[in-house]
């Protein structure tokens, strides 16, 4: 399985794995200065205690890279895999000083990634038979979203846009301000056009009234129905009838997902894939 990530992304993990180490280290990991000779090597092995998606060791491998090119790792488990309490993920031989530097960014990351990629997986799990697509939102930590959105893939969801910048998302506070939806949508376009942009439009929806009007006025790609109990929300696709892609947003659990997609909307959101996920546990071993 293969979840890297394009040139931008690359430069982002590459700059974020020197301010990870900077912010831990500073001028020294001074216990290790003291105790390991600077010449020596040592190994080590990433052992899972806890079950569900490995996340993060293709990061792994990137870390002990940069802290010493002559690294070797051996990866046994791939990301995406399902794991349980005892597996070995991957084994490490560098200098022992690098690799004690690098540990906690290594293990702080991949617990992480890990516990989002679990809780995706299961979303994911829940709707696999059904022609729907779990999204992940931009309720992320400031400065790791492009982790948490990689954990997301390796997990088996979708990225839904990366920020402001990719996707128009007209929401109630963008209406109100504005003065109505015809009004939103409109003026959406014409900068669209004034810009000589090429982004979807999603326009968020309260009501079937909402509705009709999003109807009326055209011109986005997606309707979000936003907090839109089943039946009405089973209407709310009738009445759209694949004019323009359906999306379901808002208090979305694990318990509801299923049902919501039954109802024949083509994509759902899910904040809670980055914001309520259990961090897996995990921790690295020196064996020689």
């Amino acid at each position: 399985m293969i979840f890297l990530m394009d040139q931008i992304e690359r430069e982002t993990l590459v700059d974020f794995i020197k301010k990870g180490l900077a912010e831990d280290v500073r001028d020294g990991d001074h216990t290790s200065l003291a105790c390991i000779p600077a010449d020596a090597k040592s190994s080590a092995r990433l052992l899972v205690k806890d079950s569900g998606v490995i996340a993060g060791v293709d990061f792994a491998k990137e870390v002990f890279r940069y802290v010493d090119e002559s690294v070797i790792f051996e990866t046994l488990i791939e990301d995406g895999s399902a794991v349980n309490y005892g597996d070995e993920a991957f084994r490490v031989t560098c200098n022992a000083q690098a690799l004690l530097k690098a540990e906690r960014l290594v293990l702080n990351t991949m617990q992480r990634m890990s516990g989002i990629a679990t809780l995706s997986n299961r979303f994911a799990f829940e709707v696999e038979d059904l022609p729907v697509q779990i999204l992940d939102t931009r309720k992320t930590t400031p400065l790791l979203r492009f982790l948490e959105k990689w954990a997301v893939r390796i997990g088996g969801c979708t990225n839904y846009r990366d920020g402001l910048y990719d996707w128009i998302m007209i929401k109630d506070n963008h209406i109100d301000a504005c003065g109505s939806i015809t009004a939103a949508v409109e003026s959406v376009n014409a900068y669209l056009k004034r810009n000589d942009l090429d982004l979807g439009i999603t326009v968020e929806v309260r009501n079937l009234e909402e509705l009709y009007e999003v109807l009326k006025v055209g011109n986005i790609t997606r309707i979000m129905l936003d907090n839109f109990e089943l039946p009405l929300l089973r209407e709310a696709v009738l009445i759209v009838d694949k004019k323009f892609e359906t999306e379901a947003s808002g208090g979305v659990t694990i318990h509801k997902v299923r049902e919501i997609a039954k109802t024949g909307v083509d994509f759902i959101s899910v904040g809670a894939l980055t914001h309520s996920y259990q961090s897996m546990d995990m921790s690295l071993k020196v064996i020689k």
